[in-house]
């Protein structure tokens, strides 16, 4: 494939991406999305459905691994990175998932800031941000 193609189709897969962060509201359910937009200091939690929040946190983290996983196939073109970046993710989501259900189930007693970093890790693709330098500092060695 030439490269001006891949890089083409790496800026609409960032597209993307950027699509599924704007219209988020419409596509997820999320009612910490409001609460840590405003004044989450002084307010209480709204009321969650935690199973239907948690189901859609599935969705959106898997949206965003599959693109994240197709960039970083676009970009190194290397089937052993993409087979260690899915078990990343799969580990990752399963790590964070977890404690993210505990938080809630505890009403955020470990303090709102551990919920709101770890829903971050959920909700957006920062490993992408990781993982494409890490990849490209190892292949550069």
């Amino acid at each position: 494939m030439k490269k001006t193609i891949r890089i083409i189709i790496i800026v609409l897969l960032f597209v993307v991406l950027f699509l599924v962060r704007a219209f988020e509201d419409q596509l997820f359910y999320d009612p910490l999305n409001s609460y840590f937009q405003n004044d989450y200091l002084y307010r209480k939690i709204p009321q969650i459905d935690r199973w239907n929040l948690l189901l859609h946190l599935f969705y959106r983290y898997t949206i965003n691994s599959l693109i994240s996983l197709a960039i970083i196939y676009m970009v190194f073109r290397n089937k052993k990175i993409i087979k260690f970046s899915q078990l990343f993710f799969t580990a990752a989501f399963l790590l964070l998932i977890i404690s993210f259900s505990f938080s809630l189930r505890n009403n955020l007693e470990g303090g709102y800031l551990f919920t709101f970093y770890i829903r971050r890790f959920l909700i957006q693709p920062l490993f992408l941000l990781i993982l494409l330098p890490a990849f490209y500092y190892h292949k550069k060695l």
